[in-house]
């Protein structure tokens, strides 16, 4: 899906979406605020024999033009920004029209459950949720609402909770220190494009239905 597309990770960390992304055949970009991350994710790069554009940068202020990239993508990120609107806004601007925001959080009852402070990753600012009306966190933000205010260009393609190996049924812990557990959300945003944004949505291109050949069973 992202091959000969502009692709960048924020928060690469250690490197591994990155060079997953270009051994696809992406032309990558990545950023991390910590510099031992971004050497890190460059030692990787070159052992695996792929190329890749890395610097250091804050992922409220990314250093790059509107429109830059085909793909963005995060992976627990976000929950570590000081300002996430500000930050997903920023994600959101450099992402061209017709492309895709991919972001990983995670859940504020599957991973925090019940206490902030994080009692596992203390560098945590922010706890996310799909949508309550009431939160048990004081820090809890609406992921509904963050998209939402992203404007007319945000087209949701998907916001999921990411439950299918959490395990209800054991005390409290870090469940994602596991194998298999997964204890997050990811959304899918697609930046639409002007037309769409002037029309209210998409709408099939112009041209002869008669011409158009469907594949049928009858």
């Amino acid at each position: 899906a992202w091959r000969d597309r502009a692709v960048l990770d924020v928060g690469c960390g250690a490197g591994v979406e990155v060079v997953r992304f270009a051994k696809g055949g992406a032309r990558v970009a990545g950023v991390d605020l910590s510099s031992q991350a971004v050497a890190l994710t460059r030692q990787n790069v070159a052992q695996q024999g792929v190329q890749a554009a890395l610097a250091v940068a804050d992922g409220e202020a990314l250093p790059f033009p509107d429109a830059s990239f085909d793909f963005v993508h995060s992976s627990h990120c976000l929950e570590h920004l000081n300002d996430p609107v500000r930050g997903l806004e920023n994600w959101f601007r450099i992402l061209k029209p017709g492309g895709y925001l991919v972001v990983t959080v995670p859940d504020e009852d599957l991973y925090e459950q019940g206490v902030f402070p994080s009692s596992f990753n203390s560098d945590h600012k922010w706890t996310f949720t799909i949508f309550k009306q009431e939160s048990w966190s004081a820090h809890s933000r609406n992921l509904l609402a963050m998209l939402s205010a992203l404007g007319p260009a945000a087209d949701i393609q998907k916001l999921q909770l990411l439950s299918a190996s959490f395990r209800y049924e054991l005390p409290r812990f870090d469940q994602t220190l596991t194998p298999i557990a997964e204890a997050g959300i990811e959304f899918v945003i697609r930046k639409r494009p002007d037309a769409e944004v002037e029309f209210g949505g998409r709408r099939p291109p112009d041209g002869d239905r008669k011409s158009t050949r469907l594949n049928s069973s009858h």
